[in-house]
């Protein structure tokens, strides 16, 4: 098995392979050019999002710069999803976002992770796990959701929450570790 295939399977592999590099470089050239953006290239940054992300629905908005180790490659966009400035997707594995969806600035939404093993991590070595986020959620400014998350619909997530498991429909989470505090 290829580590391309070990990364699409979620298993341990080398992120720094030649195959991988130079399946990803491409999407990295194209992020740093689609950060030269001006804002009121409004139609160049759709462009971007439908050429690049594996999918995006309509009427989504990034507001630069923009982060992604895939260049969003991996990532899933609904429709009507809008990201504040620095927005950073370590898209290694797939992120999938809900429709209606408002991420504030300064979030990191993870997929990759390291080995517990020490001599896997001197080897530089990774798995990733995929982030689902349902439809209408907020997430307040500089969260951070971890590998393997999944946060319910009509959620929010409270600024500088770190999110380490999932959180259900239909409520207001938050802190360090982010927990849900109440029913919405």
């Amino acid at each position: 098995m290829t580590e391309y295939e070990k990364m699409v399977r979620g298993e341990v592999y080398d992120p720094c392979v030649e195959e991988i590099m130079s399946e990803q470089m491409p999407y990295q050239d194209k992020l740093w050019a689609f950060n030269q953006l001006r804002p009121s290239d409004i139609e160049k940054k759709q462009a971007y999002m439908h050429e690049v992300f594996a999918e995006c629905g309509e009427g989504c908005y990034i507001e630069l710069p923009f982060h992604a180790n895939w260049g969003g490659h991996h990532v899933h966009f609904g429709e009507g999803v809008y990201a504040n400035s620095n927005l950073t997707l370590v898209d290694d594995g797939h992120i999938y976002v809900g429709d209606r969806v408002m991420i504030g600035p300064n979030v990191t939404i993870a997929t990759a992770n390291h080995p517990f093993d020490h001599e896997q991590r001197r080897r530089g070595l990774q798995y990733n796990r995929d982030v689902y986020i349902g439809e209408n959620v907020w997430i307040g400014a500089g969260a951070i959701i971890v590998p393997g998350v999944h946060i319910g619909k009509n959620t929010v997530i409270g600024a500088g929450s770190i999110v380490t498991k999932d959180i259900p429909d239909n409520v207001l989470a938050v802190g360090n570790p982010c927990r849900v505090i109440r029913n919405l």
